[in-house]
């Protein structure tokens, strides 16, 4: 009952900053979601064909469902949108089960990026403040900001790309560093059988296949790496500035001088104004607002701001609600680029 009357507060909170309430599909194409999450995920889908042979799935995420909605009605006007409902997904640690009553909000076909994002802030903190919750904490961080300090850094330009498809897999982002700061995956002797190997390809038909590539495939990634090689020399000091930048957590207010610094400190040419982040004043004694660097890292969704909010229950903190820009779902999805910004409720802590 709690859950129910605090789900409707909720939701009067958000139509009444002119969200448009739309109500979903069920059923996805399973090519939408393991686009967007890969194979692995699979296993986590209530899935079956229809008759047609096309598979399908239940809705294990509400977001891509609004997003293929607005895509597929072929919307090109800015468009603010709630909804509510159920997501489906397994769970392996219980009895299959279902994520029960998820609410959120978008704007979808975003025109002024720092506008929309803080209307959609803006809109979380007043559900913050009508759940009732008396301690909280605001976590904010911003993924450009990671992808501009791994540009300016003086390393080969795959490796560049691979640190920032791998920020979401902190294992994975981890063991790159580790490679990036010893070389310890660098062997001469191989270093010297592979260049025996290129020359004798060079020789041969470039057309012929090896593992799945063409000689020309292989033979213009071997070039890649001897025009642009890993400096043991720079390896040590560039994943020493990634690792510290990501342990950067401070007041909101100070992170751009914060930030500055950082950046000054290394010789990095970037600058945070600050207007950077879309908060406003914090008039709510008992609503903590943070930069996080790394925060959102454990979902790979987010192009741009992000930010969490974490409310007190009993003595530890929770997700209560979460969100961000994601400009580039729609074109992982294979259609073409919206701009977005939205969040959701976790609903979960009442249940």
């Amino acid at each position: 009952m709690k859950s129910k009357k605090l789900s409707e507060k909720i939701l009067r909170s958000i139509k009444s900053n002119n969200f448009n309430n739309i109500t979903l599909d069920p059923v996805l194409e399973t090519k939408y979601i393991l686009q967007r999450s890969g194979e692995n995920f699979k296993k986590f889908l209530f899935s079956f064909y229809d008759l047609n042979g096309k598979e399908l799935c239940l809705r294990p995420d509400l977001t891509i469902s609004s997003v293929l909605r607005f895509i597929q009605n072929k919307k090109d006007n800015r468009a603010k949108v709630y909804y509510s409902g159920a997501a489906f997904r397994k769970t392996y640690q219980k009895k299959d089960s279902i994520i029960k009553n998820q609410i959120g909000y978008e704007i979808l076909g975003s025109r002024n990026i720092q506008k929309d994002d803080k209307e959609i802030i803006n809109t979380s903190l007043k559900i913050l403040k009508s759940s009732g919750f008396k301690k909280s904490v605001l976590k904010i961080g911003n993924v450009t900001l990671f992808n501009l300090l791994i540009e300016k850094l003086d390393i080969p330009k795959r490796w560049k790309n691979r640190l920032k498809k791998y920020y979401w897999n902190e294992n994975y982002f981890n063991e790159l560093l580790k490679r990036l700061e010893t070389n310890s995956d660098i062997d001469p002797v191989f270093v010297e059988t592979d260049k025996s190997r290129y020359q004798k390809m060079r020789k041969k038909n470039q057309n012929n296949i090896i593992a799945g590539r063409t000689y020309k495939e292989v033979l213009d990634r071997f070039n890649m790496k001897i025009k642009d090689p890993r400096k043991p020399s720079t390896g040590k000091k560039n994943t020493n500035i990634i690792k510290q930048f990501l342990k950067i957590k401070c007041p909101l207010k100070r992170s751009p001088k914060i930030l500055n610094a950082f950046f000054k400190k290394n010789k990095i040419n970037i600058i945070v104004g600050k207007d950077f982040f879309p908060v406003s004043k914090n008039s709510n004694k008992n609503l903590k607002i943070e930069f996080s660097a790394a925060n959102g890292r454990e979902v790979e969704f987010y192009s741009s701001m992000i930010f969490s909010i974490e409310v007190k229950i009993k003595s530890k903190f929770k997700n209560f609600i979460s969100g961000g820009r994601y400009d580039q779902l729609t074109t992982n999805l294979g259609f073409r680029k919206v701009s977005a910004v939205g969040a959701a409720v976790n609903m979960n802590l009442y249940e």
